[in-house]
């Protein structure tokens, strides 16, 4: 016997699934990712941003762990490196402040889909909000809010919706959230 959920109650059972089943959106990404290949090439970047925080703060150490952490999810190749100065309380102390400069290579869509340069890729959907994935958290609009610049020129982002309502001293669970679709390697 085929039983049907209403509307209403298969939309909270989907959503108690992907909140509950952290491997569901990574399962979501790679079929996406077998979707459609396109050729594409690994461009160098060297980005910098100055990070100031009233309501999060992080030390040199925990921003350089965060930003790597958003750029890997936005296709950055793994051999990236992130370097965080000034913070005023020293390397592993939290600091309101820090200079965060990013050097990694990103996919563009590839001239010459033949060229021995050429990397299979994928346009992937990829999303950061408080949970999701589970590495950003609550509070974090701020970074959020200052990485746009960053991700904008250093990433081919399609179908991008940048949202951020960040208010110093106040967290919201629904202050940030970005989405959009990137070139993400299908190379193992």
């Amino acid at each position: 016997m085929n039983r049907v959920v209403p509307a209403p109650r298969l939309a909270i059972c989907l959503a108690v699934l992907t909140v509950a089943s952290p491997g569901l959106p990574a399962a979501a990404e790679s079929a996406t990712a077998g979707a459609a290949t396109t050729a594409a090439e690994w461009h160098p970047q060297q980005l910098n941003f100055n990070y100031s925080g009233f309501t999060t703060l992080y030390s040199c150490d925990g921003i350089e762990d965060k930003v790597r952490e958003i750029l890997l999810t936005f296709g950055a190749r793994k051999d990236l490196t992130v370097r965080a100065t000034g913070c005023n309380e020293g390397a592993s102390r939290p600091s309101r402040f820090a200079w965060v400069r990013a050097e990694f290579n990103s996919l563009t869509p590839a001239a010459d889909p033949a060229a021995a340069t050429a990397v299979k890729s994928a346009w992937v959907k990829v999303q950061i909000a408080p949970n999701r994935p589970n590495f950003m958290g609550a509070g974090e609009c701020e970074l959020v809010e200052q990485m746009r610049e960053m991700l904008q020129k250093g990433f081919q982002l399609r179908n991008a919706d940048f949202r951020t309502a960040c208010m110093p001293h106040q967290v919201s669970m629904a202050d940030y959230s970005v989405t959009a679709e990137v070139l993400k390697s299908t190379a193992p």
